[in-house]
């Protein structure tokens, strides 16, 4: 059948050939050869001017790429985010601690964690053993204002303040406005290169502590959540995921270095 419609097509006048072409064409797409298909899309809440959730993002690009998805993001501030996410305006988050599901049920974790902060202690002069986060307390401590982990672990803490960017936490630490700056690690040492603060501040070791982070989806997506950690535990045990993270942040650092 395929070369009689073939030598039909050739032996004909242009329009008949027109024709005939269009008509195959037709023919072919409703037998299923050339199907037209909509690509599935999944809108997620990412906290805005946070590198580790840039970072949690092209993970999850890598992700859902794999199931024939597309990802976009909606870049939004951290509370504003969860209140979209939760109530199905959009369809899930990047990626928060796994507690955010005690407080906003209709956000289910994916298992296992994607990503990962380490909260840690930036300083410009001082020098001091880092055992947790007592052993800060001492200080003055600058945190940013709504980053949870920062908030929870300077809870108690007499001298503390809070500012709206990691931007200027930095600064203030440069400035010498406080003794303490708590940042996780990675974005406090791309926020210092973007500044050029990298031989003024610098981080202590070990981390405060190492938190794991998990992609979220509504509840209306709970079909998809096995299939997506499936693939998460597949590349996990490959290392792929590690691997992933590491190349996305050595481009950012050497990005922030020009």
């Amino acid at each position: 059948m395929d070369s009689l419609a073939t030598s039909d097509v050739a032996g004909a006048s242009p329009a008949r050939r027109w024709l005939l072409t269009r008509a195959i064409g037709l023919v072919l797409l409703a037998l299923g050869t050339a199907p037209a298909r909509a690509e599935t899309v999944l809108r997620l809440a990412r906290i805005e001017n946070i590198p580790d959730q840039f970072v949690g993002g092209e993970i999850l690009k890598a992700v859902y790429q794999r199931l024939g998805i597309t990802v976009e993001f909606v870049d939004l501030p951290a509370k504003r985010a969860l209140a979209e996410s939760s109530q199905g305006r959009v369809d899930g988050e990047v990626h928060r601690i796994l507690a955010v599901q005690s407080e906003f049920p209709s956000l289910i974790p994916v298992r296992p964690s994607i990503n990962y902060i380490e909260p840690s202690a930036f300083v410009k002069q001082r020098d001091f053993r880092v055992d947790g986060w007592n052993s800060i307390a001492p200080y003055s401590i600058g945190i940013v204002r709504g980053v949870g982990s920062s908030e929870r672990g300077t809870n108690g803490m007499s001298k503390v303040e809070a500012v709206a960017s990691m931007d200027q936490l930095m600064q203030m630490l440069a400035s010498g406005r406080i003794d303490v700056a708590v940042n996780d690690r990675f974005s406090g040492v791309l926020i210092n290169k973007k500044l050029r603060l990298d031989s003024v501040v610098r981080p202590l070791s070990p981390a405060l502590e190492h938190i794991p982070l998990f992609h979220f989806l509504h509840e209306r997506h709970r079909d998809l959540v096995p299939r997506v950690e499936k693939i998460l535990q597949d590349m996990e045990a490959s290392g792929e995921l590690e691997r992933i993270r590491q190349e996305i942040t050595l481009r950012m650092l050497q990005a922030a270095e020009k």
